[in-house]
């Protein structure tokens, strides 16, 4: 089991950079790519994130799940919570992240993207939230 809590830590902590990188440097440049030809832009980013998030995120949520229904000895309540937040974080993606992502696929507008930006944040700090919780994990 400790080889899934391995994978579980490298998934997690891959999302949370991942995820920080995004929040600090990719969704606040979005205003300069409305400079061009912005729903193209927005098209390729989800083809291209996709590509990298998808493995990650089934990963990082097959491996908490396991760490839940098979809990490493006296780990349960810290994978529960873990996989509480991960449902936080699938959560906001599916109801605001991926609509706003298709309301800028239709071209940039300031105000939506300031809102990806804003409403991110509880990504960013549940992933973080996340890496803790899974670093904890693989601690005797």
């Amino acid at each position: 089991m400790t080889g899934v809590a391995l994978l579980h830590a490298a998934s997690t902590l891959a999302m949370t950079g991942l995820i920080w990188f995004v929040q600090v440097v990719h969704y606040p440049l979005f205003r300069y790519a409305s400079l061009g030809d912005f729903r193209e832009f927005a098209a390729s980013h989800q083809r291209r994130t996709t590509v990298v998030v998808l493995p990650l995120m089934s990963l990082e949520i097959s491996t908490a799940v396991l760490l839940v229904t098979r809990p490493l000895p006296g780990s349960f309540g810290s994978a529960t919570t873990g996989l509480l937040l991960l449902a936080v974080i699938w959560l906001s993606t599916a109801l605001v992240q991926v609509p706003l992502h298709r309301r800028l696929g239709r071209g940039f507008d300031g105000e939506t993207a300031r809102r990806l930006v804003g409403t991110n944040w509880l990504r960013t700090a549940a992933w973080s939230a996340r890496s803790w919780i899974a670093l904890r994990l693989l601690a005797p």
